[in-house]
């Protein structure tokens, strides 16, 4: 996991850069593209007067690689976004209660660090989770009931609802 920006309660800001992999993959995008045009470009040079190229063959090809092209820049676009907004929500997080998904782990949230796939709370004890699907956050000042001891391997509910009401 490749740090993109850590957040913490002592300086209250962010700062936003650009995803390296989606720049990576961009750069790559354009590059082969180039290569692709070239190669195009070449086989036209050298092809055989007497048996030419189909034209249609040649813009089959050339559409399909533009097709894949926006597809790697849309992609790109899209992390982008994505991180944009985590970097945006990490500073709401600060202050806040955590509890993680087996109900193991809470505290204050003190940091917020921004990765390339997710988001991790260090609480002020300095335990460490991931923010995903079960964690429970409440606003400061809340104590979170943790979830009782049962043999019930269904998962927590995050929404503080009681899971046995079939809702």
């Amino acid at each position: 996991m490749a740090a993109v920006d850590a957040v913490n309660s002592s300086s209250g800001s962010s700062s936003s850069g650009s995803s390296q992999s989606a720049a990576a993959a961009s750069a790559s995008a354009s590059l082969n593209y180039n290569d692709f045009l070239q190669l195009l470009i070449a086989q036209m040079q050298n092809q055989d007067p007497t048996d030419p190229m189909d034209a249609s063959q040649q813009i089959s090809q050339l559409a399909s690689f533009s097709q894949v092209e926006q597809q790697i820049q849309t992609n790109s676009h899209l992390e982008t976004v994505l991180q944009n907004q985590w970097i945006s929500q990490a500073s709401d997080y600060i202050g806040k209660q955590i509890m993680s998904a087996d109900g193991k782990t809470t505290g204050t949230i003190k940091e917020v660090t921004v990765y390339t796939d997710g988001i991790i709370a260090q609480t002020d004890a300095g335990d460490k989770i991931l923010i995903q699907a079960g964690v429970t956050i409440a606003p400061a000042g809340t104590t979170i009931d943790t979830p009782p001891a049962s043999s019930d391997s269904s998962g927590s509910d995050s929404s503080g609802t009681d899971p046995t009401s079939g809702s």
